[in-house]
């Protein structure tokens, strides 16, 4: 088992972080947030969690411990594989997943892609005893705010992200900007921008520019 991955950062994508370990690049899919912290050529230590299957071998990265804990108990629901247990992740921070599934919030859970009515209202029943209550205290409260990392201030991750990628400052700037209307839509309608898919968004502005 794969505890952790450490070394320096050797490249970054919209999913994937590559990390270089003994020589070797380790490449790890991880959410928007946790690609964020990350910076080319930096430091850095990640939480992996390997998923093994006949035909691969796909290693998953994560801020801390906690994270790649909710990741793996997400998986042992029906119909929850490491993909959708780490979309749960890039929409919502774990503490957000423990409030949610403590008081039943479906609405919540329909916020992450491919979870529908009906499926939220299964996970809610398996997961109600699995993931427990919210921490909510010391660095869970804080990277909680009020109910994701996106709600907390997308602009900020979204920038952070684009710049950890390799863009200019300027160009993050632009793509940030670009993409804001499609944020502010959904905070309109009461939702709460998911960066992940403003990040695709902004890549697609950024490559339309070139």
């Amino acid at each position: 088992m794969i505890a952790f991955v450490s070394g320096p950062v050797a490249a970054l994508a919209p999913d994937t972080a590559v990390v270089e370990v003994g020589g070797v690049g380790m490449a790890l899919h991880c959410t928007p947030g946790t690609l964020a912290g990350l910076r080319v050529g930096e430091h850095a230590k990640l939480a992996a969690s390997l998923v093994v299957r006949e035909d691969s071998l796909t290693l998953y990265g994560f801020a801390d411990d906690d994270e790649r804990q909710v990741f793996e108990l997400l998986q042992t629901a029906s119909g929850v594989g490491p993909r959708l247990a780490q979309a749960m992740l890039a929409v919502h921070t774990p503490d957000a997943l423990r409030l949610a599934v403590s008081s039943g919030d479906e609405k919540a859970l329909t916020a992450v892609p491919g979870i529908g009515k009906k499926g939220a209202q299964k996970l809610l029943l398996e997961l109600k005893d699995r993931l427990g209550e919210p921490l909510g205290t010391g660095a869970h409260a804080s990277r909680a705010g009020v109910g994701t990392p996106a709600a907390a201030g997308w602009r900020e991750q979204l920038h952070a992200a684009l710049v950890g990628l390799g863009y200019a400052t300027r160009e993050a700037d632009e793509a940030v900007t670009a993409v804001a209307p499609q944020a502010e839509a959904v905070v309109a309608d009461g939702g709460r921008p998911q960066v992940g898919s403003l990040l695709k968004a902004a890549l697609q502005s950024l490559n339309r520019a070139r």
